[in-house]
């Protein structure tokens, strides 16, 4: 059976990102690439982080996917060849992130604003009164963050 690039994106939105299960991997953005020609589907996945310790398990989650699909012909690979960055999640993406708890991260421009992680608004009050407590998270990908407003500890998706 032949698949188009928008059967695969569609079967792949169902694949969740394992440490935040309200967002799956297309609108994180590390589903960075789609190719289908005749039965051949080729996707290209590109982690958050270098390290990222999830990113076996999510190939493999991809590869069962497309497999309870009957995607027969297919190549899953991972690659840096284009580094992934928090600009490239979705709005429903972001939408999910807020909705495990996370607060959101700032557009990334570049190194130079090394800031970009100092600021976060709760996602339990919205309120702006922040402060960083520690870069680093549980994961690479997050920081610890308390808001003086509703007193409350939480976790930010850093901007990459």
């Amino acid at each position: 059976m032949n698949f188009t690039k928008e059967d695969i994106l569609k079967i792949l939105e169902e694949v969740v990102d394992p440490e935040i299960p309200t967002v799956s991997l297309v609108d994180l953005g590390v589903i960075t690439n789609i190719e289908t020609k005749d039965d051949f589907v080729k996707i290209t996945m590109t982690p958050t982080f270098s390290g990222c310790p999830a990113m076996d398990y999510m190939k493999q989650d991809v590869i069962d996917t497309l497999d309870r699909y009957g995607v027969e012909n297919k190549e899953v690979e991972i690659t840096f060849d284009e580094p992934w960055s928090s600009n490239k999640i979705t709005e429903k993406g972001l939408e999910g992130l807020k909705k495990h708890g996370l607060a959101l991260p700032q557009k990334y421009i570049s190194p130079e604003e090394i800031n970009y992680i100092q600021y976060a608004t709760c996602p339990h009050c919205d309120g702006d009164n922040t402060e960083l407590r520690s870069p680093f998270g549980p994961t690479l990908c997050r920081a610890f963050h308390f808001c003086n407003d509703c007193n409350m500890m939480f976790e930010q998706f850093k901007a990459l």
